[in-house]
């Protein structure tokens, strides 16, 4: 029935001009070609679409016939109905109106969603293709439609993280990047070949920058890919990215060239019509771009040699802060390898303490601070802190003086002012051992930096527990100025300062510890007494300290929690009366020895 239907459309069309053909002819073909293939009829189909007399008729009203086989070749396993179906799309693609073929395509593109995605872009990429170079005018659009309504399909399929993932490719992700590659090339190949300068091949090497760049975002921000030391040759993602920059240098956009003109008020892209989504895009795009030259080695031969290693880290610092602003572990781990490659071009102490007026690089460290501080993983969070350490040696001193400074009024925890209180004794100790002393780390410059590390914040209400790790690197450092340097000798200008010390810090230490002491005892007579009425092993009880209640838990673990905060202050206070025993056995001596010089 299907088939004889079909016939009778055909037979009524065949003597109508192209201009003729009414919507109800389109509907009524499309409905009888839909029934043929529901009904098995592929045969009847295909010596339909082969015969030469309907061949304005397919031309015409065929393309709708598109959308159906592809359902079919999507969902038909027998092989030799999909070779019916291959072959009868292959047909369609050969004799329809390329412009409608070109929008069908495109929406049956855009239809699925999930694993479906890279089925049906893998599928009809090569037919996209062959219809594209069908047409006679506006290739650059549809060139440019194409590579976005694909690139928006891929942008929602998950980026694999791991080497199983990687070779696994559930979604097809890695897949459909080769093949989009792959579908890309005879475009480049024209805009490499136009000798002529042609507008419409101008057009295309726009729409191809704008994809570029848009690879640059997605997948490759986010993708892993495979170690060095691996078969990278085989890594997907790599590869794809080589091809990447390899389309950018073909078309006239090298990574020197985008690199020198990057951040500049008119850049080389500018007349490019972007949307301001895409504009804002291109920050992360150029990131990538840098990761991948720079870590990756991906063209890094292009780069001229004369490059300076400060200089490069200066360009590069820029594209560092964007990936610390991201909250994904596989972008801003990628800052973190970045920043640490630049680095490690330089020699210790040869960053210039002028670098730190640009505001990137303040900015990085304290995106550093952000992941040592935040970040769940602990191996990222020990990478930031070997990075932050490796940052500070590349400065000069003054640049270290500066970043001590800058870090230790903004960082707000506790490991982190210990961590830089530890290098600030660290760099202390390299002037003293100098001939000449360094004018940052001694005398007037350090009494200045002091004052921010040997004070408590709120005095003797300071939370002791949670400033515990800073408290303790000061009182280290305290004790370690005490013991190098001398009262007659006073290289570092501790003894000047000492009263103000011991009032903004030791006293009010004093009054803390005994306070919180106090406190904690009196908590754990409570819970115990607490404990001793609570007739069910299983019941929690719960307890204040400074203000705000330890969650509920069980009685031994919150014994074991206030345990550990005496245990704490106890620490704090040995250590606290050792300094004062050295600051008072320092003093006697030295006013023994004036005493005998008279």
């Amino acid at each position: 029935m299907a088939v004889e239907e079909l016939h009778s459309i055909i037979k009524r069309c065949q003597i109508l001009d192209e201009q003729d053909f009414k919507e109800e002819d389109f509907g009524l073909f499309q409905l009888a070609g839909q029934r043929c293939i529901d009904e098995g009829h592929i045969d009847q189909l295909l010596e339909i679409i082969q015969n030469e007399k309907n061949k304005v008729i397919i031309k015409i009203m065929g393309w709708n016939l598109v959308g159906p086989v592809v359902r079919c070749l999507l969902q038909n396993n027998k092989e030799d109905d999909k070779r019916k179906y291959f072959l009868m799309l292959d047909l369609l693609i050969k004799l329809c109106n390329p412009k409608e073929l070109l929008l069908g395509l495109l929406e049956l593109i855009e239809e699925p969603s999930g694993k479906q995605i890279s089925q049906i872009i893998l599928l009809l990429l090569q037919p996209l293709q062959t219809v594209i170079q069908k047409l006679r005018s506006n290739k650059a659009y549809s060139v440019g439609l194409a590579l976005s309504t694909i690139w928006g399909q891929l942008s929602l399929l998950p980026v694999p993280y791991s080497k199983e993932q990687i070779q696994t490719d559930d979604y097809g992700l890695c897949q459909c990047c080769k093949a989009i590659t792959e579908f890309t090339k005879p475009f480049i190949g024209e805009v490499v070949n136009d000798k002529e300068n042609l507008p419409e091949n101008e057009k295309l090497k726009d729409e191809l920058l704008k994809f570029c760049f848009k690879s640059l975002k997605c997948p490759l921000l986010t993708a892993q890919f495979l170690e060095q030391s691996e078969d990278i040759e085989n890594d997907p993602l790599r590869c794809f990215a080589s091809e990447i920059i390899g389309f950018l240098t073909a078309i006239g956009y090298p990574f020197p060239k985008l690199m020198f003109n990057h951040g500049r008020k008119k850049r080389i892209w500018d007349y490019l019509e972007f949307e301001e989504e895409e504009d804002r895009q291109l920050a992360d795009s150029m990131a990538s771009l840098a990761y991948l030259v720079f870590v990756q080695g991906i063209s890094i031969d292009q780069l001229p040699m004369v490059l300076s290693p400060s200089y490069l880290l200066q360009f590069n610092m820029g594209h560092i802060e964007v990936f610390l602003q991201r909250t994904e572990e596989s972008v801003f781990s990628k800052g973190l390898d970045l920043l640490e490659n630049c680095l490690l071009r330089l020699e210790d102490n040869s960053l210039l303490h002028q670098y730190l007026e640009i505001k990137s690089f303040l900015t990085v460290s304290q995106g550093l601070v952000k992941v040592m501080t935040l970040c769940p993983v602990e191996t990222l969070r020990k990478k930031a802190l070997a990075v932050l350490q490796l940052y500070i040696n590349k400065l000069n001193s003054q640049g270290k003086y500066t970043l001590f400074r800058c870090l230790l009024n903004t960082s707000n925890h506790s490991g982190v002012e210990a961590f830089i209180i530890q290098n600030i004794k660290n760099q202390i100790d390299i002037s003293l051992k100098r001939t000449h002393n360094n004018k940052w780390f001694t005398g007037p410059q350090l009494i200045s930096l002091l004052d921010l590390v040997l004070f408590l914040p709120e005095g003797a209400e300071t939370d002791l527990l949670q400033n515990s790790d800073r408290i303790m690197a000061s009182l280290n450092l305290l004790r370690y100025l005490v013991i190098k340097d001398n009262e007659n000798d006073n290289q570092t200008g501790l003894w000047t300062e000492l009263r103000k010390i011991e009032n903004n810090f030791l006293k009010p230490l004093h009054t803390g510890l005994n306070m919180s002491k106090a406190h904690y005892e009196a908590e754990i007579k409570n819970s115990q007494e607490n404990s001793q009425e609570v007739q069910k092993p299983k019941d929690f009880c719960s307890v204040t300290v400074g203000g705000e209640e330890i969650p509920n838990m069980p009685p031994e673990m919150q014994f074991k929690v206030l345990h550990s905060a005496l245990f704490t202050f106890d620490l704090i206070e040995s250590v606290l009366a050792r300094v004062e025993e050295l600051i008072e056995m320092k003093t006697k001596s030295t006013s023994e020895e004036n005493t005998g010089r008279k």
